[in-house]
């Protein structure tokens, strides 16, 4: 994965997911960088933000992610999605809730985590998703809006 620590953080970027980049490695993708992002051998967790003022647990997460990446045995590279791209790509890997954490090995698709688990959930979660065989994306996620009471009748 190309790193894009050196990129300047996101105007918005919370200070939690900046130290995720910062001080552990993450890579910040955009859409210049996510194809060889996704694509780089090896295992890779897409770590999909949301704004904490939405979505409170995107915090949590950052902070939880480093831990996980460090008690798993493979190297997991993680690769960060603003909440933009997070949006863009979410229908690609079935992502449904925020924040959401998709595993990938060499590219294919292992899974996905969405908002927070206890530790030892996370822990066997991650493991088996990441012995787990690639298999098939999933069927893609169109977000559907409710009919408001103006269009009824």
């Amino acid at each position: 994965m190309t790193t894009t620590a050196l990129r300047p953080p996101v105007a918005s970027e919370p200070v939690l997911v900046t130290r995720l980049i910062e001080q552990f490695g993450a890579t910040r993708l955009d859409d210049s960088t996510f194809e060889d992002g996704v694509a780089a051998p090896g295992h890779t967790v897409l770590f999909f933000t949301e704004d904490p003022q939405r979505i409170r647990e995107t915090l949590d997460l950052a902070v939880i992610l480093p831990e996980i990446a460090q008690a798993m045995p493979q190297r997991l590279r993680i690769g960060v999605l603003p909440p933009p791209l997070a949006v863009a790509k979410a229908p690609i890997y079935g992502v449904r809730r925020w924040p959401a954490l998709v595993f990938l090995r060499d590219g294919g698709w292992l899974g996905n985590i969405e908002g927070l688990l206890d530790w030892a959930d996370y822990v066997s979660t991650v493991q088996a998703l990441l012995s787990a065989p690639v298999r098939p994306l999933p069927p893609k996620v169109i977000p559907v809006a409710a009919a408001g009471a103006a269009s009824c009748g």
